[in-house]
């Protein structure tokens, strides 16, 4: 069953138009290690420019496949070199009862 996620990456500095680029990949770069569903991800930016990902892994397996996979290891790598992840609740969106963000394009 599939296991939805839900991800803040907070750009570096002068990283925002870098990390913009490599989330459009994410997902696409999963596909093709059959590691998520062909689920389309929704990305949206908050008014910080915190990028906002919700995807969907194949399964629970999957996340611990991706955790020795030696490619996904790169991925990871690459956003580590512009951005840094941060608890969804850091954003001020959140403490609103529904929660708006700008889609990212």
């Amino acid at each position: 069953m599939g296991r939805i996620v839900i991800v803040a990456y907070k750009p570096k500095e002068d990283k925002a138009d870098a990390l913009r680029l490599l989330v459009k990949t994410h997902v696409p770069r999963l596909l093709k290690l059959g590691l998520v569903t062909d689920r389309e991800p929704v990305i949206v930016e908050s008014e910080d420019g915190t990028i906002v990902e919700i995807f969907e892994w194949l399964s629970a397996e999957a996340i611990q496949q991706a955790h020795s996979n030696l490619v996904v290891h790169q991925m990871w790598s690459e956003f580590a070199e512009v951005c840094d992840y941060v608890p969804l609740k850091t954003l001020n969106e959140t403490a609103n009862m529904f929660a708006e963000f700008k889609i990212l394009e």
